[in-house]
C-alpha cells in the first residue's frame, strides 16, 4: 500500500472480528514501532502484546474509568462507546506502549514524544497490513489497575493502548482536507 494511502486509510476501528492476528504480523507491526525516531536514539519504549484473559481485564478496568466519567458529567455516554471500553471492540489483540521514566523532565518529554512517535508507526503499520487500531489514552486513567494487572514496573510510564485485530465495522472515510490548514501553517523566513 502507498504511503499516503496508508495515511488516509488509517481509522479508529472500534469494533474487531474474532480472528486472531498471527504473530508473524505482530512482530512486523512492532518491528515498524521500533523504527520510529527518538530522541537520542534512545529508544525508550517498550510493548506490552496482551491477549486472552487479561483483555478482559483491561475491559473492566477501562469500563471503571468510563463510570467514573458518567458520575462526574452526571449524563450517560453512548453505548457504542460503553460497549467499546469494556470489550476493546472484541479484539483479540492489545498492545501497550510503555517508555522509560526519567527524573529528569526534559528527558522525560522526550521519552514520551519518542515513544509517541513509536505508536503512530504501529498504527500505520497494521493498517498496511489490513488490521485496525484505536490509540487509547482514556484506559489510563485506571493506572494503578494495569500496573497490577500487567506487572508495569515504576520506572516505566504508560503512553497508550491499542486494540489491534481485523476491523469487523470500519468507520466511513475522514476528509482529507481540513479547511482550517492554512490556519495552522506558519511560514518562517
Amino acid at each position: 500500500m502507498d504511503f499516503f494511502d496508508t495515511l488516509c486509510q488509517r481509522r479508529s476501528v472500534r469494533k474487531y472480528g474474532p480472528d486472531p492476528v498471527p504473530n508473524a504480523d505482530i512482530a512486523r507491526i512492532l518491528q515498524a514501532a521500533n523504527m520510529a525516531p527518538s530522541a537520542m536514539n534512545h529508544k525508550p519504549w517498550e510493548f506490552l502484546v496482551v491477549t486472552g484473559d487479561p483483555i478482559r481485564e483491561l475491559g473492566v478496568s477501562f469500563g471503571r474509568v468510563l463510570d467514573r466519567i458518567q458520575k462526574t458529567r452526571g449524563e450517560e455516554l453512548p453505548a457504542e462507546v460503553v460497549t467499546f471500553a469494556r470489550t476493546y471492540g472484541g479484539a483479540p489483540v492489545a498492545i501497550v506502549v510503555l517508555c522509560t521514566t526519567s527524573d529528569l523532565p526534559n528527558f522525560q518529554r522526550a521519552y514520551l514524544e519518542s515513544a509517541s512517535a513509536a505508536m503512530e508507526n504501529l498504527l500505520l503499520a497494521a493498517t498496511a497490513l489490513g488490521l485496525g487500531t484505536c490509540w487509547m489514552t482514556g484506559p489510563l486513567e485506571d493506572e494503578p489497575f494495569l500496573r497490577e494487572i500487567l506487572e508495569i514496573p515504576e520506572d516505566r510510564t504508560l503512553v497508550a493502548i491499542t486494540p489491534l485485530g481485523y476491523p469487523q465495522e470500519m468507520p466511513g472515510p475522514h476528509s482529507v482536507v481540513d479547511p482550517d490548514l492554512e490556519k495552522k501553517i506558519h511560514w518562517i523566513s
